[in-house]
């Protein structure tokens, strides 16, 4: 049934004139007529008593009225929603971030949920390796990932971030020497299997420095390091991000040379098409 043939029904009955309800749905009165003797003829009832007085619903219409009534509030809902969905003002969105973004992310997603509160957004801390294969598969609609990233994938800087050493406060003076704390410290890291970009820029790192640790150690994950560091059981080269979980008797300290700074951005993948995605990368990309 035309949904159109309820919207003239129901005008009808709320103004219980032709001209007036026509005038209301911007018809003719002879085009409305037709449509309520169409909803007759398709109802197989009688629903208008016209009269000098104008249209007076039958029972069979007072029946009627409320469910149609219902419809088309349902069929008006249903269509906003619709719309909603098209201009990226509702949906779902599924992102990821790392250490490095710990401040950035939350405070890109707090100015889009008030902007877009309709959309439903969650955030999960996760490496950007594994970010960049949830992208490519579809399970996470964008990340604020380690630049570079690979095709298909496309990408915008945000930030840039350095390395920076992890030491026990006792352990760092003023001319601290990085060779020389690594002669007397393990040097701690994230396993490679938790971290993946950082571990490969770590050792770029002590490779295009010549730098050679007397020893190195794993640990499953940055917390875990940091405690490590703090019990003074061995140094670690860290994101700049990481001075937002740095615990008491931890200090950070900026190292220079090669490989010690990249990229971060946020990532997606133009090939999965998404308006509330777009949106996001769109409020993003302008605030940065």
């Amino acid at each position: 049934m035309d949904i159109k043939l309820l919207r003239a029904f129901v005008t009808l009955a709320q103004q219980g004139r032709y001209h007036a309800a026509a005038q209301i749905l911007c018809l003719t009165q002879p085009a409305l007529t037709k449509q309520i003797q169409t909803l007759e003829h398709l109802t197989g009832l009688r629903l208008f008593l016209r009269g000098r007085q104008g249209a007076a619903l039958t029972s069979e219409g007072q029946q009627l009225y409320p469910r149609a009534c219902a419809l088309l509030k349902h069929h008006d809902e249903f269509s906003e929603y619709v719309r909603d969905i098209q201009k990226g003002s509702t949906g779902r969105l599924a992102l990821g971030f790392g250490i490095s973004t710990f401040d950035l992310a939350p405070a890109k997603v707090r100015a889009f949920h008030q902007r877009f509160p309709d959309v439903d957004i969650s955030l999960n801390d996760i490496p950007s390796y594994e970010q960049c294969q949830m992208l490519l598969d579809g399970r996470l609609h964008a990340g604020f990932v380690r630049l570079p990233v690979q095709d298909p994938l496309v990408s915008v800087a945000l930030l840039e971030e350095r390395l920076m050493l992890a030491a026990p406060c006792d352990a760092v003076t003023d001319n601290a020497d990085l060779s020389l704390l690594l002669s007397r410290y393990p040097l701690l890291q994230i396993s490679a299997k938790r971290g993946r970009g950082l571990s490969e820029q770590v050792a770029g790192f002590l490779r295009a420095n010549r730098l050679r640790p007397a020893t190195i150690a794993d640990a499953d994950d940055i917390h875990t390091l940091l405690a490590l560091v703090a019990a003074g059981n061995g140094i670690a080269l860290l994101p700049s991000g990481a001075s937002h979980i740095v615990p008491a008797g931890v200090t950070l300290v900026a190292v220079e040379g090669h490989s010690a700074q990249w990229q971060v951005g946020i990532a997606w993948n133009p090939l999965v098409q998404d308006v509330v995605r777009e949106r996001f990368i769109d409020a993003v990309v302008q605030d940065a």
